[in-house]
């Protein structure tokens, strides 16, 4: 396998909590150039185990490794893309993607003929000496992808990219993801609260428990990559993912309303976006 997440653990220190543990025993396989995703509750620790991928963050227990080497700290192998595309106000959008390479030790000819490459591959050509409140939110994401994938990583990490960006924007991005995907066979690791958005982007859909934690459950699925599956099927997988993350959802309701909560079966119902953010 070409990254392996080794039975780590990962605790944080609270002040009025003490120590406590994000993740526990986490054992995933990903193959190189797959496109995997986890969904799981607010707070499950999916966003700290792509952090500790990223070498960001550091486990307490077991380790990952890379085609073999261990990580043991950020590497130009692995870029992060985060929720908010954290663009240069100052800086064109060329200058933007161009940054990295020219810290890189690039020439500026050459990375500035990268930049223009890639920012043609995510249709933004037409705005290479705009500036980032020219843009809308979606063409930013889109500079954040073109920054991250122009340093040629490989393995891209993604904390839920399109969570705040409407419904029509995100279906735009799925497909340009999609083609990036294809074009570069980088590996995909996919942080997002949006089942529907995990069945169509993904290979394989890892469903974690609540805090601490683990890993309940993992799906297979054909992507937009083969062609988009029917909508019978896309629903029966949605439903059985969503099915195995009620229990999950009913603890951190319960943890955080109390007595006031009473859980009614069934009642975790799909709705039009799949959207786990809508029921915590």
């Amino acid at each position: 396998m070409y990254l392996t997440i080794d039975g780590v653990e990962k605790s944080f220190s609270h002040q009025e909590k003490g120590q406590v543990k994000v993740l526990d025993h986490i054992q995933l396989e990903i193959e190189k150039g797959q496109f995997v995703s986890i969904v799981g509750p607010s707070g499950c620790g999916k966003s700290t185990l792509l952090y500790l991928v990223a070498g960001l963050e550091k486990a307490d227990k077991g380790e990952i490794r890379i085609g073999g080497k261990r990580v043991t700290g950020a590497g130009p192998e692995r870029v992060v893309v985060f929720q908010e595309a954290g663009l240069f106000p100052w800086l064109t959008i060329l200058d933007n993607v161009t940054y990295g390479l020219l810290l890189k030790g690039i020439s500026k000819v050459e990375a500035r003929k990268k930049a223009v490459d890639m920012l043609k591959m995510v249709h933004l050509s037409n705005y290479l000496d705009a500036y980032p409140h020219q843009l809308s939110g979606g063409m930013k994401q889109r500079v954040a992808i073109a920054r991250a994938l122009v340093m040629e990583p490989d393995i891209l990490l993604m904390d839920e990219p399109f969570a705040a960006l409407d419904e029509q924007t995100r279906m735009v991005l799925h497909n340009e993801l999609l083609e990036i995907w294809k074009k570069t066979q980088v590996t995909i690791l996919f942080i997002t609260h949006n089942i529907r958005e995990a069945v169509l982007l993904s290979e394989k859909i890892v469903v974690f428990e609540t805090r601490p934690g683990k890993i309940k459950a993992i799906f297979n699925s054909r992507t937009m990559k083969d062609g988009i599956m029917p909508n019978e099927v896309m629903f029966q997988l949605e439903k059985k993912i969503l099915s195995s993350l009620q229990d999950e959802i009913e603890k951190v309701l319960k943890e955080e309303m109390g007595d006031d909560y009473i859980f009614k079966t069934g009642s975790l119902h799909r709705d039009s976006s799949g959207d786990l953010g809508s029921h915590i």
